[in-house]
């Protein structure tokens, strides 16, 4: 039986030796649909060229209206991700990167100052560690504003454990949101310990039902697909392995806040105020919910309390309370929510 232990090495020195840049890489599984916008590309012009090359996500799994803020990347590799967080949070914020691979972290730290003169200031620290106990780096509990991922958690042999630990640091309202890959079923337990697969973020694949429970464990019984996409499998060695699997890409986000199981009905109405920094006309909370500026939307209860308990409050005005309860939310008569009640998700 192969340990946890075992199957980190194997990631680790997937990422370390085998991989050379993000050419080497035989499938776009471990991309982020989040296609990169315009205004981190712009930012990304001020990376230091050698942490881009030896950077293996894509895309930008970034949420909005970071400034001032905590945010932790899990599996933060050379830090490209780290760095253009560095700006989104500004002279007041702060950005820590963990990652297991000190090859990597070597190419991070390497440019750390480098970057603080580039953009102005030095808020990134970088921290060699497993993300399965962020205890042993220092993380205390309830100090995190927002955790990001690109395509990591997947590599981890203990993801209860990886959640567990996000749900601890994070602080009260606070935010996971991730990019990753999800399998429409549970991957046989020889294909997940095999190092191409794992390394090509396709072997510890999570059964999407399986992490929506251990979510409900954990107490976060509603969490939201903001993305998803299919994963096209086109190298021939990886479909003789693994071609039965459907994988797909999805953007997760989660809070840290009491929720209910279900989508309920209080009557509450949001309106979101167009001030959220390159979202002048409008915000998207999940795939079914797009807000336009201005514009009242009906709400459930789990919602409205996403968008006032978080730090997304202020750019929101939520009317109503939970003094008077109508039944369930009615998730047919809104947008998409055929789609989201098919893929497990709350309306």
């Amino acid at each position: 039986m192969t340990t946890s232990i075992e199957i980190s090495e194997s990631v680790r020195h997937y990422y370390s030796q085998v991989l050379q840049s993000s050419d080497d890489l035989k499938t776009s599984a471990c991309c982020s649909i989040d296609a990169m916008p315009a205004h981190l590309k712009v930012l990304l012009a001020g990376v230091h060229p050698e942490v881009l090359e030896r950077f293996y996500g894509c895309g930008s799994p970034l949420p909005p209206a970071l400034e001032g803020k905590t945010v932790l990347d899990l599996g933060c590799g050379t830090g490209r991700d780290c760095y253009l967080l560095s700006k989104l949070v500004g002279p007041t914020g702060q950005v820590i990167g963990v990652d297991m691979t000190l090859e990597q972290l070597e190419v991070a730290v390497r440019h750390r100052s480098w970057h603080a003169e580039r953009f102005g200031y030095g808020n990134v620290e970088f921290m060699h560690g497993h993300i399965e106990n962020l205890a042993t780096v220092g993380i205390a509990d309830n100090s995190i504003d927002v955790v990001v991922s690109n395509c990591v958690i997947n590599l981890s042999p203990e993801k209860p454990k990886v959640l567990a630990e996000i749900f601890r640091v994070l602080k009260p309202g606070g935010e996971l949101y991730f990019s990753d890959v999800f399998a429409d079923r549970r991957i046989p337990a020889e294909l997940r310990q095999d190092p191409i697969l794992l390394g090509e973020c396709l072997g510890g694949a999570l059964y999407w039902e399986d992490f929506r429970r251990i979510l409900h464990e954990l107490g976060c019984p509603d969490v939201r697909a903001v993305k998803h996409n299919p994963i096209s499998l086109d190298d021939a060695e990886v479909v003789a392995k693994i071609g039965m699997v459907k994988f797909n890409s999805v953007t997760v986000r989660a809070f840290k806040m009491p929720l209910e199981d279900r989508c309920e009905d209080y009557g509450q109405v949001a309106v979101y105020l167009g001030t959220i920094d390159q979202h002048p006309h409008g915000f998207d909370l999940d795939d079914h919910h797009h807000f336009e500026a201005g514009r009242p939307l009906r709400v459930c209860g789990n919602t409205a309390d996403m968008l006032a308990a978080s730090r997304y409050g202020e750019h929101f005005q939520v009317w109503g309370d939970k003094s008077r309860h109508f039944g369930l939310f009615d998730c047919v008569s809104g947008s998409s929510s055929e789609a989201a009640m098919a893929d497990g998700t709350c309306c």
